[in-house]
């Protein structure tokens, strides 16, 4: 992981609209999240900012009324730190 954040968002706010409900997605400042796939498994590596970031869009996710299917993409660039896999957040309410 890097010392200093490369493409991370600092304070930034993404509205996603889904059925109609808008879901606000909401970066800690100097949040630092880095994915690398280690082919039999998944890190997610992220500071203390990175962590509460992360938590905090599994939590909007969890609100009442949002719709089975909702989801967040994070990539390299968007909201993850370069060289980071693609990761999806998403709500699933099917068993």
């Amino acid at each position: 992981m890097t010392s200093q954040p490369v493409h991370a968002p600092i304070e930034s706010t993404r509205v996603t609209a889904t059925d109609g409900a808008a879901l606000v997605f909401t970066w800690d400042a100097d949040s630092r999240i880095e994915v690398r796939n280690l082919g039999g498994e998944v890190v997610i590596e992220a500071n203390a900012a990175g962590l509460r970031t992360l938590a905090g869009h599994l939590l909007v996710l969890a609100r009442d009324g949002v719709s089975d299917g909702a989801h967040l993409h994070l990539e390299d660039g968007n909201g993850l730190e370069e060289g980071s896999v693609g990761l999806v957040l998403e709500r699933s309410d099917e068993e």
